[in-house]
């Protein structure tokens, strides 16, 4: 390997070959959903309030739209990383999400077919050539219902570039005030009670206009417990909680020192500390600063997988229960890192009628911290109730709406 090589010669084996797939070992639980809407920041009361959610649309808790890649065993990422590039690190580039209609309740079993999807390899200026690979993971629910379709992006890049060309002065948080965290408070507030306004009522697409603007959502600053926090959330951080894939990440070129056992079910038997990735492997980045800047980043960082979350459970928010993300393209341009937050605003760009007769506003959302960093960007379409009959969510609205 010379000095500005990136070898993906071994990655064409896998392009359009299906997985192991995804597997639970029980069914959920409401606290699973409980425990995510947390690890989320999200307090939407229908996904871990059971009085409030016994009066709504669905009868009892249901699972955030996002909660889909919590079924995963690896953040939607192990089709978007097969095939070996030596001496290579990952992050997640992007998200793109399809939502099919039926939701998620304590008691499924959801399966994720797993089918590496294609590549190509780009100059950039965080490591110079970089691979851009993507996976697509199909869940299913037991009944053989697909819920949603994520398309994973994953950015396989050289370690050792990444340090050299990327800047590493940015080591220490921000420190934050007393007085400023107040304010922060406020605005995470403001946010919260549109929901609370919303309730159990219905956002009707009527009554969307072109350019209207959603509620601004803040939420931070972002700490190594935070982040933790966020890891834990992940069905496939507890042991025992999934069927194993027993990766070997050497083998995929990963650097020695960030491999590990992460996933491994027969380590898992034997001392299972070494088979969590928040300890030992490729994911211990995020939550230690030393092996951040070993990989090319300054401090702790956020995981990509919570990114796109944050982005569904944004937009789904606003909809309410009796909305729904039907399709969301979210590109991530950097990392929450630890002492920043994180702003959210979107504003709808389009109105339709779609080719299967759902109403549906489009958004352009944007992602930003306190210093107006772009962290992510997406276009998403929202289907919503309409006065008038014409689609499930219509009708309900028809059948109920004032």
């Amino acid at each position: 390997m010379n000095d500005r090589t990136l070898d993906t010669s071994d990655l064409d084996n896998y392009m359009g070959k299906p997985l192991q797939p995804g597997r639970m070992k029980e069914p959920l639980h409401n606290n699973d959903f409980r425990r995510w809407a947390q690890a989320m920041h999200y307090p939407n009361l229908l996904h871990y309030d059971t009085e409030f959610s016994a009066e709504g649309r669905f009868g009892k808790l249901v699972a955030p739209q996002s909660f889909a890649v919590c079924t995963d065993d690896g953040h939607g990422a192990t089709p978007a990383c097969v095939g070996r590039i030596p001496g290579s690190h990952l992050i997640f580039g992007g998200d793109e999400w399809w939502f099919f209609g039926p939701r998620i309740f304590a008691g499924d079993m959801i399966v994720n077919e797993r089918i590496p999807f294609d590549y190509v390899v780009k100059e950039t200026k965080f490591a110079g050539p970089t691979c851009f690979q993507r996976g697509d993971n199909n869940y299913y629910n037991q009944a053989g219902e697909l819920v949603a379709r994520q398309r994973s992006t994953g950015i396989r890049y050289r370690k050792d570039l990444a340090v050299e060309m990327g800047s590493l002065t940015q080591t220490e948080d921000p420190v934050w005030t007393p007085e400023q965290l107040t304010e922060l408070h406020d605005r995470k507030f403001a946010w919260i009670e549109s929901l609370h306004d919303l309730g159990h009522g219905k956002r009707f697409w009527d009554d969307i206009d072109i350019s209207d603007t959603l509620p601004e959502r803040v939420f931070g600053p972002h700490t190594i417990a935070s982040f933790t926090t966020e890891w834990r959330a992940y069905l496939f951080t507890i042991w025992g909680g999934t069927h194993r894939v027993n990766p070997d990440f050497e083998a995929m070129g990963f650097d020695p020192a960030m491999a590990g056992h992460e996933n491994d079910g027969v380590m898992e038997r034997i001392d299972p500390e070494l088979t969590d990735g928040a300890y030992f492997g490729p994911s211990r980045g995020h939550l230690f600063p030393e092996w951040a800047r070993y990989i090319g980043m300054p401090r702790g960082y956020g995981y990509g997988a919570s990114m796109g979350a944050w982005i569904i459970d944004y937009l789904a928010g606003w909809a309410g229960e009796w909305g729904q993300v039907v399709h969301s393209n979210a590109f991530y341009r950097g990392p929450a890192f630890t002492g920043d937050i994180t702003i959210q605003n979107a504003t709808v760009i389009d109105k339709l009628i779609d080719d299967e007769g759902r109403s549906v506003v489009q958004v352009d959302c944007k992602m930003t911290n306190q210093l107006g960093t772009t962290l992510a960007t997406a276009i998403a379409e929202i289907e919503l109730p309409r006065r008038s009959s014409g689609g499930p969510l219509g009708d309900g609205a028809k059948e109920s709406g004032e």
